[in-house]
This record gives structure tokens, C-alpha cells and sequence, in this order.
């Protein structure tokens, strides 16, 4: 399939938003610091989080390395300002839902929702993916959709948001691969994967005309994120182009535009799968579902949009809103954006591990780039690529000078 033959939408009436305060739905998996197997969380759709946190850890975004205010321990790009237990069901969104899981959506129990198993057809092109987080300190799980036969994969971009390394298995066949990540567009929640020695896949069957008010649909997606089956569950259209605003794991919130709107049970791990038409072809991406009742309202991307992002990451345009493949990664945390670039720690397989960094360095430049702040030290690791060599000169806690080449590794997924 080409993604070029896929027609582009006419675009219909503009009509004011409605005003919902929502969460992209996620499934938290527990870990050692949690009691149950599974934490559900009105978050993100479909990511699922693993791993444990120290209590309190906030982390702000830096290119290229690690904020920590007020720990030691592990997370790239403050995307795992957990802090614990507790943590997970905040940072994902969840209060207490009825059946004691933190926020499926709606309070609603997992009995309650009107889901069967997926069937082969409707498993045809479905990926179930799985994103080691944060070095192995955690786990994610969701969706995702064939759409070449040579190992391209959908799915939105929350799913895969922070990943250090990719697995997706076909639904189809039970086939796993290692992805790397094309690129994304955070904004309109859209990323692209390419399967590492995939071939002769079955994509899924598209629909490009769309769906209106009323029709039948079913979504399909690795519900609760257990990464073992997809799920089906079944409704109709309840507006064919709507708009949400969706509050982000760190507390922000954005719009989400010209949605397709659902009454279908659409609940964690469900991210990046399909809306299936009534013919069975794929008209959606899930990408959002409805909390604060006991009735789900689910959301997808019209998969003519997607496709339209999907070909814009394949040919390399970045002209709006576009970001392809890795950053540069060295793997130092430090104590905070503006101070000194001093090393609060290091991440071990990284970069300044290997270039033999430790804790209580002092970074002085990068390259020919002198550093002597926390904000120089990120800007000038962004100025490089991943897996380019470059030269790290340091002052160590004892007054000693060195000056080591570095391998920048990738970062995790922005």
C-alpha cells in the first residue's frame, strides 16, 4: 500500500469545539511498588507504565540529558514524575474507579464495559506494542497498525513518548520485531515505527471516504495493555468532527481537533488501534476517551489524517510540527536548568558512562562548545546527532582535568 494513493479530506464547515476536559487514556502495569498487576489510568490511551519511582521525583525536559531536582535515580526528558504508587494513578490521571483500579474511564468497573475478544478479521494489521522506558526501569504498552507490508507501523504518539527501545508483535501472526522510531508529531498525537527485518506483512484495509453521524463502528486494541490479545468493542458515531481538550500527564492541557466522536467502550491500552468501520476497514486511530461517568465516550484521528502525517514523517517534512527519528543522548543528570553543569549522576550504558563521567563532575565543554551552565551543556549536545563522536572534557570533584570521545547515544522518544 502506498500511502501517496490515499485521498485527502475535503475539508467540511468549521464549527466551534466542544468544551470536554478529558485524559488520553492509559494502562499503568503495577511493578514492585504497587499491589495490583494492573494500575488502569485515565491518561493516555494506551500506554502502559512500568517501574518504580522515588516519591517527589520531578524532572524537567532538557535535550540531550537528565534533569533531577530532588533525587538520584533514573529519567530522561521528565516524562516519569511519578513519585511512587500513588504516582502512577496521578501522573496517568486515575482516581478510584469502582473496581478498586485507579481511573478507568468513568469510575466504571471492568465488568461493566461491552467488549468481546477481537476476531481474526478484526485482528488483521493490528500491532501490539510494548516500550521499554527510562533504561529497563520501566514498561509500556499499546496499539498500533500495519500500513506496508515491508514493517511500517502507526500508532499515536503518546504510546511510544519516552521509549529508550521499541518490540511490537502482529496480532495476526505472533511475529515480534524490534522498531525504531520514523518520527512523530506530539501535537496531533501521531508517530510512525518501521519493524526491523519485517517483510511481507498484511496492513490493515483503509477507508478513506470516513464515517458520519450514526454509523456502526468497533474499536479494536490491546485493552488493559497486557500486550497478550485485542479487544473489540462496539458502537455507533455520535459526532463524525468534534474537539476535546485532553490533559497531558504533566498536567497540561491541549486540544485534540475534528475528532470522531463514539459511544464505544474505549479504555486503556486501546491508544493506537483501529476504529473499524461497518465494513471492517479502518476509518479511526483511538487516541482519547471520556472520564467522570459511567458511560464511555470514546475518540478517534480520522485515519485520513493520519496517513497525511504519516507520509509528511516518511518524506522528511518537519514543516509542521514534524520531528524525525532520535535526539543526541550523553546520560548525565543534573542538579537543575541555570546551575552549573555538575553531575548529579549518570546513567549507566550511556554515553558518559562510557566516556568514564561519574557523579561530582563538572562538564566544562562539549566539542569545541566551553560550557559552564546546565543550559549551555544541553544546547550544545543538541548541536550533534545520535551515534555521532564527540569529545567531552570534564573537571572531577578532586580539581583534576580530563577529556574522554563519547558515542551520543539516543535519546528517549520526545
Amino acid at each position: 500500500m502506498s500511502t501517496s494513493s490515499i485521498p485527502t479530506p475535503t475539508a467540511g464547515p468549521s464549527r466551534p469545539p466542544r468544551r470536554r476536559h478529558l485524559r488520553r487514556v492509559a494502562a499503568a502495569v503495577g511493578a514492585a511498588a504497587l499491589t495490583a498487576p494492573f494500575v488502569l489510568g485515565v491518561g493516555a490511551l494506551g500506554a502502559s507504565a512500568v517501574g518504580p519511582a522515588s516519591a517527589g521525583a520531578s524532572l524537567t525536559a532538557t535535550p540531550g540529558i537528565v534533569q533531577a531536582a530532588d533525587r538520584g535515580g533514573y529519567g530522561p526528558f521528565g516524562g516519569y514524575a511519578y513519585g511512587g504508587a500513588s504516582g502512577y494513578a496521578y501522573g496517568y490521571g486515575g482516581g478510584q474507579g469502582d473496581s478498586g483500579l485507579s481511573g478507568l474511564p468513568g469510575g466504571t468497573t471492568s465488568t461493566s464495559l461491552d467488549t468481546s475478544d477481537a476476531t481474526e478479521e478484526q485482528s488483521v494489521g493490528l500491532a501490539l506494542i510494548t516500550s521499554t522506558l527510562d533504561y529497563g526501569a520501566g514498561e509500556a504498552a499499546g496499539t498500533g497498525m500495519v500500513i506496508d507490508a515491508d514493517g511500517l507501523v502507526v500508532t499515536n504518539h503518546h504510546v511510544v513518548a519516552d521509549a529508550t527501545s521499541l518490540e511490537v508483535t502482529i496480532a495476526e501472526t505472533g511475529e515480534t520485531f524490534e522498531a525504531t522510531y520514523v518520527g512523530g508529531d506530539a501535537t496531533r498525537d501521531v508517530a510512525v515505527l518501521r519493524l526491523t527485518g519485517a517483510t511481507e506483512l498484511t496492513p490493515v484495509d483503509l477507508d478513506p471516504t470516513g464515517v458520519a453521524e450514526g454509523d456502526v463502528v468497533t474499536s479494536i486494541g490491546d485493552a488493559g495493555g497486557d500486550g497478550g490479545s485485542l479487544t473489540a468493542a462496539s458502537g455507533t458515531v455520535t459526532d463524525a468532527r468534534t474537539g476535546i481538550e485532553v490533559s497531558n500527564d504533566d498536567g497540561s492541557t491541549s486540544r485534540l481537533r475534528a475528532l470522531i466522536e463514539v459511544d464505544a467502550d474505549i479504555v486503556p491500552g486501546d491508544s493506537g488501534g483501529a476504529l473499524l468501520d461497518a465494513d471492517g476497514e479502518v476509518a479511526g486511530m483511538n487516541v482519547a476517551a471520556s472520564g467522570g461517568g459511567t458511560d464511555i465516550t470514546g475518540y478517534a484521528i480520522p485515519i485520513t489524517r493520519v496517513l497525511r502525517i504519516t507520509e509528511a514523517i516518511i518524506d522528511g517534512d518537519t514543516s509542521n510540527g514534524v520531528v524525525l527519528g532520535y535526539e543526541a543522548f550523553l546520560g548525565v543528570e543534573l542538579s537543575g536548568a541555570g546551575t552549573s553543569p555538575v553531575l548529579a549522576g549518570v546513567l549507566d550504558g550511556t554515553a558518559a558512562a562510557t566516556a568514564g563521567l561519574a557523579a561530582g563532575d563538572t562538564v566544562t565543554a562539549v566539542g569545541d562548545i566551553t560550557v559552564t551552565t546546565a543550559d549551555e551543556l544541553s544546547s550544545a549536545i543538541a548541536t550533534h546527532a545520535a551515534g555521532e563522536t564527540v569529545s567531552i572534557a570534564w573537571t572531577d570533584s578532586d580539581g583534576a582535568d580530563h577529556e574522554a570521545e563519547a558515542t551520543l547515544g539516543a535519546a528517549p522518544i520526545a
